[in-house]
Order: structure tokens, then sequence, then C-alpha cells
């Protein structure tokens, strides 16, 4: 069935601009046209773009609620253990519908923390649930690490410090056997060969250098090139990383990457904070994706990633919100508006117009999470698209100014009144329409309430647990 959508202004792409006056058409999932209308322009004023993309995410509950407050990645990825999903569909289902309700369209789900209750091919399945029921696409890839499970290193100094019932207690959570290659290769066409779809694209996820070893690496690289399947993986987040690539490759970790193979088009990088500027030139002759995050740089401390030089060299950038948005609400819109903000350019030199990074942002978003297309509202284009309160935005309305440009100086997700994915209406008024969002929070909030007690061990080895972190990074690599 074919439906119009009547719209005061369209951003129809850095070449065309924003059109004024049109009726969008789209049927089966598929925009049919954009054509003007003969109609007086529709009350409320209405604003059509792209439907944005968070292209790095881990479908995970606000952190700060279990005290992962103020701390650098390296004890904050411990720190949110207590934020283990007790429900997965439920969790899941939560994150995509806060980030849907942003006017995300597509999201990148790279699973670092099972839930535990259930096989993995289960948790999967009702990952895969929850997206279809939010009516959302998602690129998911389950994060594997082998080696280095509480330190780069050798983690005796930072266990012996601790009491035996301390270090018993971390131990049994975190120093676990490893999959082997063969078995997370296997295990990750399992999982394709139950969820992938025309809205799902699975994905290898090794969670980053330090974390995986040279044969696992090796194995993803060689079955991505043989079936096409694409990686996703952290690269270089913080400045310990950065000091322990540069102690185990001597010759470069990037460089390191492009002869295993890994780096390639099929590659996606998070962060990527750390990368020097002969990195930023490999990754970009490559083909790979650069995701920046930076609300979530900023809460882990860190710093601010060379977003404006990789895009310079060539670098395809993306933005994700990593699940840590400045105000821990998934707000999409905002996450663009400081990346943009952040890396614009300086004085009357631009690196990009906000057409040109609005485009490309969602463009390399939906190449990094398998959606079709790149975004750009057009005749023969996926229906995935977002319909702002004008109105508001706009809210002076004193002389004419393009929307788009409104969008990039105050937009936030609270103008969102619809999205529509694949032809789909998900969001609608403001309000995801698959799924009970509030109930699904007041259920989930509830059963991390009742079951935060099982990590009573875990609160009582913290303090001496993040101090001896603490010391043992500073002791291996300085931030000075």
């Amino acid at each position: 069935m074919t439906l119009d959508i009547h719209a005061t202004a369209l951003f129809a792409g850095p070449d065309r601009g924003t059109l004024e006056n049109v009726v969008l058409r789209h049927d089966n999932g598929v925009i049919t046209s954009i054509e003007p209308s003969a109609a007086p322009p529709p009350a409320p004023r209405t604003f059509i773009i792209p439907a944005f993309v968070n292209a790095h995410d881990h479908a995970r509950p606000t952190t700060s609620s279990f005290g992962a407050v103020n701390m650098p990645l390296e004890s904050w990825i411990i720190r949110s253990a207590f934020g283990t999903p007790p429900d997965p569909y439920l969790a899941a289902a939560s994150a995509m519908a806060r980030s849907a309700r942003a006017g995300c369209g597509s999201m990148m789900i790279h699973y670092t923390r099972p839930s535990g209750t259930m096989p993995l091919v289960e948790e999967a399945k009702e990952i895969a649930r929850a997206a279809d029921d939010v009516g959302i696409r998602i690129a998911f890839a389950l994060a594997v690490r082998d080696q280095n499970p509480v330190v780069y290193g050798d983690s005796e100094p930072v266990l012996s410090s601790l009491t035996a019932e301390d270090r018993k207690t971390v131990e049994e959570m975190f120093v676990r056997p490893a999959m082997s290659p063969r078995d997370y290769i296997k295990l990750t066409e399992t999982i394709a060969s139950e969820i992938a779809g025309p809205r799902i694209d699975v994905q290898f996820g090794p969670a980053g250098v330090q974390w995986c070893s040279r044969p696992l690496l090796e194995a993803i690289a060689d079955n991505s090139a043989r079936t096409g399947r694409r990686i996703h993986m952290h690269l270089l987040e913080t400045i310990y990383q950065r000091g322990w690539a540069d102690a185990h490759f001597p010759d470069g970790i990037v460089r390191y990457l492009r002869d295993i193979g890994l780096l390639s088009k099929r590659l996606t990088l998070a962060h990527c904070i750390h990368a020097r500027p002969d990195e930023l030139e490999i990754i970009a002759e490559s083909g790979a994706r650069i995701v920046t995050n930076f609300s979530s740089n900023l809460h882990l401390h860190s710093g601010l990633a060379p977003i404006a030089a990789a895009h310079r060299c060539g670098c395809a950038i993306a933005v994700g919100v990593d699940g840590l948005a400045l105000d821990e609400d998934d707000d999409v819109i905002r996450e663009m508006r400081l990346v943009q903000l952040a890396h614009g350019g300086l004085g009357f030199k631009r690196t990009w117009t906000r057409p040109e990074f609005f485009g490309l942002a969602v463009r390399n978003g939906r190449e990094a999470t398998g959606a079709p297309g790149s975004g750009a509202l057009a005749p023969g284009s996926a229906a995935d698209f977002v319909v702002m309160d004008l109105d508001r935005l706009d809210r002076d309305r004193i002389m004419p100014v393009d929307p788009l440009q409104l969008l990039f100086a105050r937009g936030n997700a609270s103008l969102v009144r619809d999205v529509v994915v694949d032809g789909r209406a998900i969001v609608s008024e403001g309000n995801p329409t698959g799924v009970d969002l509030p109930a699904i929070e007041a259920e989930l909030r509830s059963l991390y309430r009742n079951g935060v007690k099982q990590f009573g061990r875990l609160e009582q080895a913290w303090a001496p647990l993040s101090a001896s972190l603490g010391r043992w990074f500073e002791a291996q690599w300085t931030c000075g």
C-alpha cells in the first residue's frame, strides 16, 4: 500500500539540499517518489530527514546506575559487570527502543556482556526478537576475547594484592577459559543461520587487539575474506591501549592488522582516539571505517579523537552513541551535533559542511551496520526516515533558516515525531510503536534491584581491586 507523507521541508542530501513543501511516497519499504506538493504546507510543520545510525553500541543499560562513574575504561569495564542483563530481551529492547525514539533506523550491537542465563545462540535470538519488535535494523556482533581478562598483561600483581576471598571473586567472574578461534567462527556462523535477514546483519566482533590473540584475529580475517562477513572491533580507545600497542607492535599496530589481513573495507573500528597520522592514512587506504563516540570518550576520560584529521586523509567516518550519550539517554542527534561542533573546523575553515557531515555519517553508518543504500532520501531508496517537529525546531520563526542548520544548532531527540524504517512506522508522536518502553524499563529496574545482591562479593572487592588496577596501569604506561 502506497503511503504519502506531506512535509514542509525535506533534506534530500548534500547535493540537492533542502526541498520545501513536498510529498514523500513509499510502498513496500521503498521510497517511490518525492515530488512538489500542490497543497499548502501542512500544519503543524514537519521536516523529514534520513534516519540516523547508531554505528557503535552494546545494547546495555545505563552503567552510571551501577556506580560506573568517573573512571577510565580499564576499571569501568569490570565495574560494568553489575549491569549484566538479567533478561537479554528486555535489556536489548530498551536500548533499541531508546535509539529508535531518538531517530535511529540502524544500530550496531557489539555484544560484550551476555546475560549468562541461556546459551549464546538462544540469547542472540532473543536480541533479534527485540529488534523485530522495535522495528530497528541492527548489526549483531558477539564480542570475543581470548587474552588479558583483567589487565593488558600479567594480572598476577593485581590479583596478589587482594585478599584470598576477593581474588577468588575476581577470578571466578573474569578469568575464564577462552573460546577457541574455530569455535568462535562456528558459533558466529550458527548465530547468522538463526537470525540474519534483511534487517539483521551478523558480524564478527573481536573486542580489541589487546584482548585478542593473533590466531583469533587471523581466523576472523581469513573467514571474513572468504565469506564477506563484516567485522566490528575497538581500536586504540585509551592511552593505556596505545602504550600496550607500542610495546607489543614496534612496527605499528595498524600495520599489524593490515599484515594479518584484518584491515579491509569489511572492517569497522570504534574510537581510534589515539591513532597517529600514519595509522589514519593506512586505515583510509584500506577502506575501513572509524566510528567516533564523542560522549563516551568524555565519560571515560579517554581523550579527543583526531576525527577531522581522519576525514581529511580519506577515512570514512561514522558516529556511535556507545551506550554513553552525553546525558545517557541515547540521543544520537545531540551526539551528531557534538561531533560536528568538536571536529567541524576552526574559524572560517571548515572540515565539512553540515549537510556533508550528515550525509557521510549516515552513509558510512549504514555501511558499518549492513543497512542497504546510502540512506539518502530519493526514489528507489529504502524508506528509512525521520519526521521532525519543525514548529519546535524553528520555534521563533523570525526569518527563513535552513532547518538542517537549525537541527545542528539546537536539535535533540525530543523533536522527533515519527520514525519509519523499511516502510514501517516504528515511532509515532515520539513513542515507540512496537514495544511499551516505560513498562520494559520499569520491569528491568525491578529485575536489577532484586538481582544486584548477587554481585555483593564484587562490591566488597571493588575498592581494593580498583586501586590495584590503577596502580598497575600507571606503572606500565603513564599518561605523562
